[in-house]
């Protein structure tokens, strides 16, 4: 690999000196020095040991011996952090986890959407509701959605309830994990319910059956369920490192081996629209030691992709960025063989992830977003399909969703059209994957897994960092 590390000293400030997209304009700016200064002086939401874990098990994921399952809200909200409304998030990601582990045969590395994503890029700074021009909703970090103009006002304020917000979410979610909740005997009892209510049970009862076997089979062989690999298990975090004011003042030195992390979650990822190569985005996340994402869409230039993993894995770790293209189900076959052939020509290490969400985003006559059940699994089927054929490691998935029966996306067993969409509509950015159809994604997946059990390739640990 070429020596292409930038030359600029990287400090926590020094993204600073260069533009920034996607950041909401502070009419008060002392006042967000202010919060800026109070963040620093608060605990860490994360630990570096927790992270430098999550980069490991990232390297055996991309290595084709483990899968990465990432998901949660499209923007999180504070009225939601509640014990009710994370633990239904939380069930969903655990409830699919378990099937992907089964028909993958590797485990699954579980990254919530969810501790964080607070705060939304929108493609225009306004909008006009009801003929009124107002400033975009930007996500609860930074204004309400409420349609008012003097709500829309960025409150840095807004910050310091996103960190309070993010440090009652991890409580929950650090007592469900350890607790029980999601022990493995539970998890699949739900999805046992599930299969027995939903339209094409018959189609997921195959799975559900072997599952059925492999869990009485260890009860017979003496493996006891309080064992904490059966009782216990590991949510990680994650969200878009969007606010770099935020970020920075939550990015700590480690006291135990030096070097810099973002403290606000375990996994960060740079938009498909701040990821420019002479950027704030691009230069802060360089300098952390957190694994990075980044999203990838049909914009891309392969040139600029292959020197911007350069700069931010500039050591060629196995772990330490994953790429999540987003490119919609028809462009997949168009821009994925040649982005994996340049990245392998050049013996750069990444995670290949597929976000099968944002490129399948369309507008109802009725102005609802939505998207289409079918057209998300033809994405996640066809980004299988050409990393097989290219000899490489489908390592991941990336979805928005929520435990909430919502409609928001067209399609599924319960056949949701466009015009069921008003009934419970609820997200305030982009749509979900409500909690039945995101387990009928997992199964459908597994079915896909099951019927190539020999599918992903491994790549050996040799020289692995």
């Amino acid at each position: 690999m070429s020596a292409t590390n930038p030359i600029r000293e990287w400090t926590r400030q020094s993204y600073r000196t260069l533009p920034a997209e996607q950041q909401p304009d502070w009419p008060d700016r002392e006042r967000l020095e202010e919060v800026l200064a109070e963040l620093r002086t608060l605990p860490p939401l994360v630990f570096a040991g927790e992270i430098r874990a999550l980069h490991s098990q990232l390297a055996d994921a991309a290595r084709g011996k483990a899968f990465l399952l990432q998901g949660g809200d499209c923007a999180e909200e504070f009225r939601d952090c509640n014990a009710n409304s994370i633990k239904a998030r939380i069930k969903v990601i655990m409830q699919m986890a378990v099937v992907l582990a089964y028909a993958g045969e590797k485990p699954v590395i579980k990254v919530g959407r969810i501790a964080g994503q607070f705060a939304k890029p929108r493609s225009s700074k306004t909008e006009t509701i009801n003929g009124l021009e107002m400033p975009s909703y930007r996500g609860d970090a930074v204004n309400s959605p409420l349609p008012d103009p003097k709500e829309r006002v960025p409150d840095p304020g807004r910050l310091l309830r996103m960190y309070h917000a993010s440090t009652a979410t991890l409580n929950i979610i650090r007592a469900f994990m350890k607790g029980g909740y999601s022990s493995l005997q539970r998890v699949h009892s739900w999805n046992n319910d599930f299969v027995l209510n939903s339209p094409q049970s018959k189609r997921y009862e195959d799975v559900a059956r072997a599952i059925d076997k492999t869990l009485k089979f260890m009860e017979v062989i003496g493996l006891d369920p309080e064992l904490p690999q059966i009782h216990q298990t590991n949510l990680f975090t994650s969200h878009e490192a969007l606010l770099l004011d935020y970020e920075a003042a939550l990015t700590r030195q480690d006291s135990t081996q030096s070097g810099w992390y973002d403290c606000s979650a375990h996994f960060l990822w740079i938009g498909d629209r701040t990821r420019q190569l002479n950027g704030a985005h691009v230069e802060f996340l360089r300098g952390v030691l957190n694994p990075i994402g980044v999203k990838v869409g049909p914009g891309h230039k392969i040139d600029e992709m292959l020197r911007l993993i350069e700069i931010l894995n500039p050591e060629n770790q196995w772990g330490r960025l994953t790429l999540i293209t987003r490119f919609g189900a028809e462009n997949v076959e168009k821009y994925l063989p040649g982005l994996i052939r340049a990245v392998q020509a050049a013996g750069l290490r990444v995670l290949w992830s597929c976000d099968p969400m944002h490129g399948n985003t369309y507008t109802t006559p009725q102005k609802y977003k939505t998207r289409s059940f079918d057209d998300i699994l033809t994405e996640v089927h066809r980004f299988f399909e050409v990393h097989w054929a290219e000899g490489t490691v489908p390592g991941g998935v990336h979805f928005e969703l929520t435990g909430d029966d919502v409609t928001e996306c067209t399609g599924g067993g319960h056949q949701i059209n466009e015009a069921d969409l008003a009934h419970n509509y609820l997200t305030a950015c982009d749509p979900r994957l409500n909690a039945n159809q995101s387990l009928e994604m997992a199964f459908q997946i597994a079915e896909m897994l099951h019927n190539r059990s020999d599918s992903a390739p491994t790549i050996p640990a040799t020289h692995a960092d």
